[in-house]
């Protein structure tokens, strides 16, 4: 029988690789992707992807979504309980692992093992201590294509929100980025690669700060005949 996790998906590039590891690396089935929407705007935190445009990713990888909705002032407590809430229903079901797309934050790490651990519950990180600049390239080396949804302005300028995630971008990156913007420097969302069925189609909105040093792109999801076909079978 096929081993099967839980995926915490942003919609950006390191669920994506999480996902494409998992699946042609470890052998393990991702059960659903697990998303956590902000419910004052209906994104996702940080990456500020829509929640339609998680909805396509989903179903254009032929795998679940799970959304936990939080509101920006509702204590981290409440959260907590909802996702123990969801977690304990696939663990009646024998599914009691689930994977992020950590690289090398330790801390970060640690406390999700440990939460995951009160529950009995199990963390894996199918790119764990993997190296940055190789894991980026490889990323573009698959086929895989996402743009920038959010920058760290302490770390780059507002030019580089908005654009590819390709060699380009790589190059022009200041040496204390990381490559995979692991420290939260950027943050993006992917739309074509080898997991999905299709590309995801979009438009990009505007362009705002928010959070004192966050600068944005909006993204908006692009409904053709086709898509909204093959979303409606969901």
């Amino acid at each position: 029988m096929t081993e099967q996790a839980l995926l915490s998906w942003s919609g950006g590039k390191d669920s994506a690789m999480s996902l494409y590891v998992m699946q042609e690396k470890m052998g393990i089935r991702a059960a659903a992707l697990l998303s956590t929407i902000c419910a004052e705007n209906s994104s996702s935190f940080m990456n500020n992807v829509e929640e339609a445009l998680l909805e396509q990713q989903a179903q254009f990888t032929g795998i679940a979504i799970e959304k936990i909705y939080v509101s920006k002032d509702e204590p981290n407590e409440y959260y907590e309980q909802k996702m123990r809430t969801l977690l304990s229903k696939y663990m009646s079901q024998g599914i009691n692992k689930v994977a992020f797309g950590d690289i090398f934050l330790e801390e970060l790490r640690e406390n999700r093992q440990n939460k995951l651990n009160q529950i009995g519950a199990e963390a894996i990180f199918p790119l764990w201590q993997k190296d940055t600049r190789w894991l980026a390239e490889e990323f573009i080396g698959l086929g895989f294509k996402a743009v920038v949804t959010c920058i760290d302005t302490n770390y780059l300028n507002k030019e580089f929100v908005g654009r590819d995630y390709d060699s380009s971008f790589l190059s022009e990156l200041p040496d204390c980025v990381d490559k995979c913007g692991e420290n939260g420097e950027f943050h993006t969302f992917v739309y074509s690669g080898p997991i999905f069925k299709q590309d995801i189609l979009f438009e990009k909105g505007r362009e705002f700060e928010k959070f004192e040093h966050f600068y944005y792109c909006d993204l908006q999801p692009v409904v053709t005949v086709e898509s909204e076909s093959l979303y409606n079978k969901a």
